[in-house]
């Protein structure tokens, strides 16, 4: 029998929740991360000017997993960044777009250094792609270095999981400047984590109002919206998040859940097979949704298949062996 609604959602949930819990050990283990300095230079070696905007990218394509914004030296810090590879990203104004190529944080450097080398916006860029419009929304520009300093000490608490002291810096922030969308994200994080959904929201529509191209913001609102069962909201916050940056591989992810969970089960097997597509480690979950979309299509022999490459991709823990429970059901299913 096709599953309800309510058994979809729940299975969505364990699952998800099993992806989170994933990432949780790892963060528990201090030999799993590691720490950045980046240092952003003009092509003389010359220190860049602050508020140069740094984002910290997965290796395998543009998923935001931090981002920040330079001080008087150029310079950013990443602090207990998990092992893997990621590259940067550094963009603002009177600069082009630089990206610091693939790099490994190495369990065996505690502290690693990454030096990125900047050119002027009207340097004749030679045999240079276009990398399409910029995602630096125009306030980020403005911000003042005071309030700069507090989101950087509201970040630093954030990274001792002192929430109280976040919410204090992150709002002095924001009072210091008060179009600060990455603030206001940020401060709706801490307000998750200390299950107050109300100011969560308050906080990442504020940023998105500001902001409407900040993924981050975007994202962690759908998410928010997938929790409160808004399944339309979400699929369409992050539509948005996919225009501003369509490789992203969790964002992606994601939307294939709203998706199904909005019956849009075309869509959400299009999008299963664009992350497929991707290099999409971690990500096997992308293809239990879309067997689900796939058996509420009456699709059987396809869902089958959907579920086989989950296995493949992620053959052991709990998530796998409720898979394995769910292709024996569907492969004595009458057809």
């Amino acid at each position: 029998m096709v599953p309800d609604r309510f058994a979809m959602i729940s299975a969505l949930s364990f699952f998800l929740a099993g992806h989170v819990a994933s990432a949780a050990a790892q963060a528990s283990d201090y030999n799993q991360v590691g720490n950045l300095n980046v240092h952003v230079n003009y092509i003389n070696d010359r220190a860049a000017e602050s508020h140069f905007r740094v984002r910290l990218m997965t290796g395998s394509g543009s998923t935001p997993v931090a981002e920040s914004f330079t001080d008087e030296r150029g310079v950013v810090q990443f602090l207990r960044v998990f092992v893997g590879e990621y590259h940067i990203i550094v963009t603002g104004d009177g600069i082009r777009e630089a990206d610091s190529g693939a790099f490994e944080v190495d369990r065996r450097k505690a502290t690693q250094d990454i030096f990125i080398t900047v050119h002027p916006a009207n340097e004749a860029a030679t045999n240079q792609p276009s990398s399409g419009p910029s995602s630096v929304a125009v306030p980020d520009l403005n911000i003042p270095s005071k309030a700069h300093k507090e989101f950087e000490k509201g970040v630093q608490a954030m990274t001792d999981q002192d929430w109280n002291k976040a919410v204090q810096r992150l709002n002095r922030a924001i009072e210091l400047y008060p179009r600060y969308a990455m603030a206001y994200n940020n401060l709706g994080l801490v307000y998750g984590r200390i299950n107050d959904p109300a100011h969560e929201r308050e906080a990442l529509e504020k940023a998105i109002a500001l902001d409407d191209h900040l993924v981050p913001a975007l994202v962690n609102l759908a998410k928010l919206s997938l929790r409160d069962g808004n399944a339309l909201r979400a699929e369409s916050l992050l539509e948005s998040a996919v225009r501003s940056e369509p490789t992203g591989v969790e964002t992606l992810t994601l939307l294939a859940q709203a998706q199904l969970l909005d019956r849009r089960f075309d869509a959400a097997v299009g999008t299963a097979q664009k992350v497929h597509a991707m290099p999409h480690q971690n990500f096997a979950v992308v293809h239990y949704i879309a067997a689900r979309a796939y058996e509420r299509e009456n699709r059987v022999p396809d869902a089958i298949l959907e579920l086989q490459i989950f296995l493949k991709e992620e053959p052991t823990g709990p998530r796998a062996d409720q898979v394995r429970a769910e292709l024996t059901r569907l492969q004595h299913s009458p057809r």
